[in-house]
């Protein structure tokens, strides 16, 4: 159910009607309210809590909102308007709150959780595993330092970037299609769905064979494209949809752990400690970042987290309106071009400190618990039964493992890979589109009048045809490498892509956002190493795919030394930026120092 459909009456009071309002800091006075911050302000009661279950937007009367000053206790405006005043609302338990990490989660499982780190592992044992571990661990500090602009501001990752330059948004757009434009998942769904229903072959309409598993992958695309009309707010259905497919792929998961056996293959992995840090010799440089990109979601897909997390109504995002289906003729809700931000109050650096808190739970609860589970429980079932096997991973599952564990493991095989990869196409199609509309809207289209909903649905609609039109048209040169092949060109993309927004982020997080707001050292530090694992693996991919290319000069070296002379100028411009991030980050941090009084009281585990 909607939350917008509750009555006003049973609403709790809007942040802005809150005595702490007065206490706006607006003439740069250090220092913050003496109100005492006690449990009933800083958590919300239980009926206000399930308020977030589904999403909650909570409407303000924005332009009666004072704003806020260019001092050192608000955001940085930068190429954008002032922010509106206005408190955080007050926090609600992590169960209310589930959703963005779990669609985060389903774009994780049909990727490298079951094609990627399967197939590696299967060829390399556990000798990788470090590196999935590295992954996940990564993308958890990535992904939640990418909602913390959101919940501070109510504004997205993309109105963010544009207040930077606005090239950026524009960026990171053609990245996204390049690595997310092709269907890889739904023609591998569509894949198993023929080969576990003796489909296999070729249908003839109106005169023209076409390959079964193209018929059914155009199918699964109509599907996702009728999904988005069955709630007002489009992001309530795909939440809803995806986390019962969720539950139906890690079931299924765990049950083929148990009825295979290969859950002893796990008493391994203590062995693969001594391994930490090494790549086997031969190591396709592509697959390999392909498998980093996507042990978790990956590339283009980590962005939408910010926009989940406005979409829930996450923070300050809880005053941003969500986007509605047009069709339903529902009153379209105003996402405000520039946010909000909230004095520095007593009470509202422990909501902070709260609110950040509960972010980071729903993340690893969801995120990183569910592919710790479901990740080694696939990668010991091809340890098991596709020991260094060649085949790419759909085949490695089809051919190699499902004909060898019985009838009850087959049918696990065939729903967990079925499932897996149509969770992944349908969590493609929503970040594709949500990230897109959003980066169109906020460079061009919001000043140009355009209407966001209306936006939305032509993105989605044009996207899902793109999809079917690439699933049809499957020709030469790529015929009889589909359509695994696109999966390798996507997640690879899909690494190269992380690099340069993990180092934006990072220094718009700690150069743009006030002391008590800005990420702790250890996530700054945390930041580094994410910005530079991604560059370093993307620079080697650059310059291998240069060296395929014919462009010699270009060849890179994992020692760095003894690359040609292009792959010196790549190694440098990965130095180059590498240091900047570095340089611009630490010191925002240090001039930020006690900038704010009492920002501690914002500070929890890991801030």
């Amino acid at each position: 159910m909607d939350s917008d459909s509750a009555d006003d009456e049973n609403r709790p009071p809007s942040p802005a009607d809150s005595p702490s309002q007065s206490d706006d800091r607006e003439d740069g006075r250090r220092g913050v309210s003496d109100h005492p911050a006690d449990a009933e302000d800083v958590y919300a009661p239980e009926v206000e809590g399930r308020q977030y279950r589904g999403t909650w937007f909570l409407p303000l009367r924005y332009d009666e909102l004072k704003q806020a000053g260019e001092t050192d206790h608000y955001p940085d405006r930068g190429e954008g308007g002032a922010f509106r005043l206005t408190d955080l609302p007050r926090v609600p338990r992590v169960g209310h709150i589930v959703g963005p990490s779990a669609i985060m989660l389903g774009a994780s499982l049909g990727s490298g959780e079951t094609l990627f780190w399967p197939v590696l592992t299967s060829q390399y044992g556990w000798t990788l595993l470090w590196a999935f571990v590295i992954g996940v661990l990564t993308q958890f500090v990535i992904n939640t330092e990418l909602q913390r602009w959101t919940l501070a501001t109510g504004e997205s990752v993309f109105r963010a970037f544009a207040r930077v330059a606005d090239y950026w948004p524009w960026l990171f757009l053609v990245g996204g299609l390049v690595s997310l434009g092709w269907p890889g998942w739904a023609a591998g769904a569509a894949k198993v769905g023929t080969t576990a229903l003796g489909l296999s072959g070729t249908v003839t309409l109106v005169g023209v064979s076409i390959a079964a598993w193209k018929l059914i992958a155009v199918g699964l695309m109509v599907l996702i494209w009728l999904s988005y009309h069955v709630s007002s707010v489009m992001y309530n259905a795909v939440e809803v949809f995806q986390i019962g497919l969720l539950f139906v792929s890690i079931v299924a998961a765990v049950l083929l752990l148990g009825v295979s056996g290969s859950w002893i293959e796990l008493a391994d992995v203590p062995n693969a400690a001594a391994t930490v840090g090494r790549l086997p010799p031969g190591m396709d440089i592509a697959v390999f970042l392909g498998g980093l990109a996507f042990a978790g979601a990956g590339g283009y897909l980590n962005l939408s987290q910010s926009l989940w997390a406005r979409e829930k109504g996450y923070g300050m995002g809880n005053y941003q309106g969500r986007v509605k289906n047009p069709f339903r003729g529902d009153d379209p809700e105003p996402i405000a071009r520039d946010g909000f931000t909230f004095p520095p109050t007593r009470t509202n650096l422990k909501r902070w400190r709260g609110w950040w808190r509960v972010v980071q739970l729903e993340h690893l609860l969801t995120f990183v618990f569910g592919l710790f589970l479901v990740a080694p429980a696939l990668m010991s079932v091809a340890i098991h039964y596709a020991p260094g096997t060649t085949a790419d991973a759909l085949q490695m599952w089809l051919t190699d493992v499902a004909p060898v564990l019985g009838p009850l493991g087959t049918v696990l095989v065939f729903l967990v890979l079925f499932v897996a990869l149509f969770t992944t196409e349908y969590a493609i199609v929503e970040s594709f589109v949500r990230n897109s509309v959003d980066a169109i809207y906020e460079v061009y289209g919001r000043e140009a009048g355009w209407d966001l909903q209306t936006l939305f649905w032509r993105v989605l609609t044009g996207f899902c045809l793109w999809g079917i039109a690439i699933i049809l048209l499957f020709t030469s040169p790529f015929e009889g490498r589909e359509p695994f092949f696109f999966l390798v060109v996507g997640a690879a993309m899909s690494g190269v892509i992380m690099w340069p927004y993990t180092a934006l982020v990072l220094v718009m997080n700690t150069t743009r956002l006030p002391e008590h707001l800005q990420p702790g050292w250890a996530r700054v530090v945390a930041m580094w190493w994410a910005s530079g694992f991604y560059g370093y693996f993307s620079v080697l991919l650059v310059g291998n795919t240069l060296v395929e290319l014919g462009v010699g000069a270009f060849e890179t070296a994992p020692t760095v030394f003894g690359s040609g002379i292009g792959g010196y100028a790549l190694w440098a411009v990965f130095l180059i930026i590498q240091s900047y991030a570095v340089a611009r980050s630490a010191t925002a941090k240090r001039r930020a120092d006690g900038t704010v009084a009492d920002a501690e009281l914002a500070k929890g585990r890991f801030p």
